[in-house]
């Protein structure tokens, strides 16, 4: 009889813990909704990213998810909040260079690397040196060769300060040896303007902002920062081709959880997206806005955090850039 109630309370307890016990599959199908949350306002190549892949994955799994903005602070705003976040993988946020650069340069809440656990990266878009189509350069080396004749007199422009852009501005006046007045702006489209308008000498902008106005011959693009020449202008060669080997920068975006999400469920969150941004009909329209889908996921992803961090801390440390 005993042995007969021993069993019946072990099966008991076993039942219960069942009960109460995570399950990561009742996650996956619980039709909860999930936060995918921007450092940016809508509108945009990270919002356009941010709702293509929602709606994806909504559509194939039939989960909930929702974008939401929280702009503010360089992105500080968005990753503090996601950072602070039940580690229950409803709450996510589309990181990029700039998590990690207002990170190295302010005093933040968080940790950009150990904060978060690392989903995926999803897409690269190439930066563009450019010039309004009236400008008498033609190539990155004549603009160069005008700003040491003529030193502080030629501006160029970008979304700052403190940016991805900022940072690849400076690091290429400091390998050309040139003096170019550093002119930052809120926004990609204020700094078309001011290149539409020949308020600026030069710019430099995503690709994605500024691609079709070169298609249209009001601007003209001298040199490609990416490490390869881009699929639209395969005829543009890149900084480092044209005489400073190594040099390359370009803006990523990615995705990340708040730290302790379990495994199972950053597993489950890394086959979505995975699957999301290389279905042909999303890499189609990601390919025509000129982000381009570079999957990297878990620890492919972290290695990738990992080596940006270093490389951004050495170059705002050689560049000298002042931190809060």
């Amino acid at each position: 009889m005993r042995k007969l109630l021993k069993s019946a309370l072990s099966a008991l307890v076993l039942l219960v813990l069942a009960s109460i016990a995570p399950d990561h599959g009742a996650w996956s199908q619980s039709g909860r909704t999930i936060r995918i949350v921007l450092g940016v306002p809508p509108g945009g190549s990270i919002d356009f990213l941010a709702r293509l892949l929602a709606d994806q994955i909504s559509s194939t799994t039939g989960q909930t998810m929702i974008v939401e903005s929280k702009p503010g602070a360089g992105g500080i705003i968005a990753a503090e909040a996601v950072a602070r976040a039940a580690p229950d993988g409803n709450t996510l946020l589309i990181n990029n260079n700039g998590t990690l650069i207002s990170a190295i340069l302010r005093k933040v809440n968080y940790d950009p690397i150990a904060s978060f656990e690392p989903i995926c990266y999803l897409v690269t878009t190439p930066q563009i040196i450019v010039v309004n189509s009236a400008s008498p350069y033609r190539t990155l080396a004549e603009l160069l060769d005008a700003a040491r004749q003529r030193p502080g007199e030629l501006s160029i422009a970008s979304v700052g300060p403190n940016t991805t852009q900022h940072i690849g501005i400076e690091r290429l006046k400091r390998l050309a040896g040139v003096n170019l007045t550093y002119v930052p702006y809120p926004g990609g489209a204020t700094t078309i303007n001011a290149l539409l308008g020949e308020h600026i000498t030069a710019a430099v902008l995503n690709w994605s902002e500024i691609g079709e106005h070169i298609v249209a011959g009001k601007a003209r693009a001298l040199a490609t920062m990416a490490p390869a020449r881009i699929e639209p202008l395969p005829d543009l060669p890149t900084v480092a081709e044209s005489g400073y080997r190594d040099f390359e920068t370009d803006v990523w975006f990615g995705v990340v959880a708040p730290a302790k999400t379990p495994k199972e469920t950053v597993a489950q969150l890394i086959d979505w997206f995975r699957t999301a941004v290389t279905a042909p009909p999303v890499k189609a329209k990601l390919t025509a806005q000129a982000l381009y889908p570079h999957p990297k996921c878990g620890a492919d992803f972290d290695a990738h955090l990992r080596r940006q961090q270093e490389l951004y801390t050495q170059l705002i440390h050689d560049l000298d850039f002042k931190t809060e």
